[in-house]
């Protein structure tokens, strides 16, 4: 069959993009064809419709937002211009499918998040006119964000955030929001994790990145504690800034490995943070980000460059939609310091996985528990490998395709 995937943004490392690549794959190795239609395409993905006025962050779309949002009062303008560019929106999308014969929609949170009202808007209609059949792909839902929870346009989130029609089917990537859709919108959904292609070895240190510990002012005998996470405050950063204190290891050095939004107050309280817990840490800013490539003549590093460098990972989120980072850590088979945060505790945990964990707070069982695998060899290795099988076993590309299989076969597939 022809699969269409619909979203705001069909591009770069936010966790919707990848996660519809992972998609995108399966779907190709079950045999079907797959199409992208968004407001930002990259341009070695898959062929497509690219509609910028779909990308989230247009002046028209930040208008609408800034007006749908913090009040119940409505704007005169507002309702006009959403159901201006949902009309546009519904055009392009016929186009999209009539140009690429679609059998199935896979609108990418799409119909979840409210940013991009328009679009959320013109699928509903769309989807009820046409009954196309439609999995709905649910990544982090509106009552899960506080920003959304004074608005003006309540009927448009109760209709299309999500919408309940015949011909979707809901798919969420945790039990815990499997549950919200049913308590509060009477609607079943299919649980499918985020995964990782744990049939393809794991990047190791090439010709590329052997220099990375140089780049970044490391020595081979530095132990390299990774924290794989944008810098904002519901990561929890403080916890692994303190567990790096505790150990009492001078050979230890934090590596905050994300250059994009940054919360630079949060990251200024970090560092104030860090020097009281005599903690080297490093935010080589200038030396990683998303992608391989040069800036000012210097060579920027990705970040699974980083990861075969890296001793420890720590993973100390207050909350996640998943936890795409902590099983990243597991495919490059490294150990991990964990914060036992909702999601954690509801759809990983329980799987058998071994991490160092807390929950809320350093322990000093913890720290003993952290310096016990950075000196035993032996015990890291348990861990790893542990957590490496459970995972190929619960978050592989195996495990989307079984719960993936079913929906598709409904439509004919």
């Amino acid at each position: 069959m022809n699969i269409g995937f619909v979203s705001g943004r069909l591009a770069g490392t936010d966790g919707v993009s990848l996660e519809t690549a992972k998609w995108a794959e399966v779907l190709r190795r079950m045999g079907h064809d797959v199409y992208y239609c968004a407001g930002e395409l990259e341009a070695d993905g898959p062929p497509g419709l690219l509609v910028p006025e779909m990308y989230f962050h247009t002046e028209e779309a930040d208008w609408i937002v800034d007006h749908a949002y913090g009040t119940t009062e409505a704007h005169p303008g507002l309702r006009p211009k959403i159901a201006h560019f949902a009309g546009m929106f519904k055009v392009r999308l016929h186009e999209f499918i009539d140009r690429f014969r679609i059998d199935v929609l896979i609108p990418e949170n799409a119909l979840t998040i409210p940013i991009q009202i328009a679009l959320g808007v013109a699928l509903t209609d769309l989807i009820e006119e046409t009954a196309i059949p439609c999995i709905a792909h649910h990544h982090d839902f509106y009552w899960e964000r506080e920003a959304y929870k004074v608005n003006c346009i309540s009927d448009i989130l109760a209709r299309c955030f999500p919408p309940d029609l015949p011909s979707i089917r809901h798919t969420v990537i945790n039990s815990l929001a499997q549950r919200d859709l049913e308590e509060k919108l009477h609607l079943d959904a299919v649980v499918v994790p985020n995964v990782f292609d744990f049939g393809v070895a794991a990047p190791t240190i090439d010709e590329y990145n052997a220099d990375l510990r140089q780049a970044i002012g490391l020595t081979e005998n530095d132990i390299l504690v990774l924290q794989p996470t944008r810098i904002i405050r519901r990561k929890g950063i403080e916890m692994a800034i303190e567990l790096v204190g505790r150990l009492n290891e001078p050979r230890c050095k934090l590596v905050l490995s994300h250059a994009t939004d940054v919360d630079q107050e949060y990251l200024a309280e970090l560092c104030d943070l860090a020097e009281t817990y005599h903690v080297d840490m490093r935010v080589p800013i200038d030396h990683i980000d998303s992608i391989r490539g040069t800036r000012a003549g210097r060579r920027i590093y990705s970040l699974w460059d980083v990861y075969p460098h890296a001793d420890l990972v720590t993973y100390p989120s207050l909350y996640e939609g998943f936890g795409n980072a902590l099983i990243e850590a597991i495919y490059f088979r490294l150990p991990a310091f964990v914060n036992r945060y909702s999601i954690y505790v509801a759809d990983i945990a329980p799987l058998g996985f071994d991490f160092v964990e807390v929950d809320g707070g350093v322990t000093e069982e913890a720290v003993d528990a952290v310096r016990e695998l950075l000196r035993d060899p032996a015990r890291k290795r348990q861990m790893i490998e542990t957590n490496y099988r459970l995972a190929a076993q619960h978050f592989s590309y195996d495990a989307v395709e079984r719960r993936l299989r079913p929906l598709i076969e409904e439509f004919g597939g």
